[in-house]
């Protein structure tokens, strides 16, 4: 019995994180979207202009979050990650110390909660190839 309950904890935390997009409020995700992200990557996901060409002092303004961008390539983790931690942070983590984001961490202001109700409505509003390419780069549940 001890086996099963283990492999059933176990389970049960890994299906947890596979599923971190399934079932979030959208409404609250675009909410959220609006109050919180809206100002640098645009209500409507466009992003800045010339999101490609970095300014003077090497950032790369906001990218878009609609399928033009490049959100999409990324997995769940990662998108996350850039979210609470900001994008210098999160690669700092990962052993990138010289790349310039302007970025924010979001780990003071919103939960982890509202981060992964962002990300879906985010994905959401993809278009069904981008959200099966994405959903792809995510573990396997």
């Amino acid at each position: 019995m001890k086996i099963l309950t283990s492999f059933l904890i176990v389970f049960a935390s890994s299906a947890a994180a596979d599923h971190e997009l399934d079932a979030r409020d959208l409404n609250k995700g675009r909410e959220l979207y609006v109050e919180s992200c809206a100002a640098c990557h645009g209500p409507d996901l466009r992003g800045q202009p010339d999101w490609k060409i970095p300014n003077d002092e090497g950032i790369l303004p906001a990218p878009p979050h609609d399928r033009t961008g490049h959100t999409w390539h990324h997995d769940n983790a990662l998108l996350f990650d850039y979210t609470k931690f900001g994008g210098s942070g999160t690669l700092a983590l990962r052993g990138i110390n010289d790349f310039k984001s302007g970025m924010p961490a979001f780990k003071n202001t919103l939960s982890d909660d509202d981060i992964w109700t962002i990300l879906a409505y985010i994905k959401s509003t993809w278009p069904e190839r981008e959200q099966q390419v994405q959903a792809s780069r995510n573990p396997p549940h």
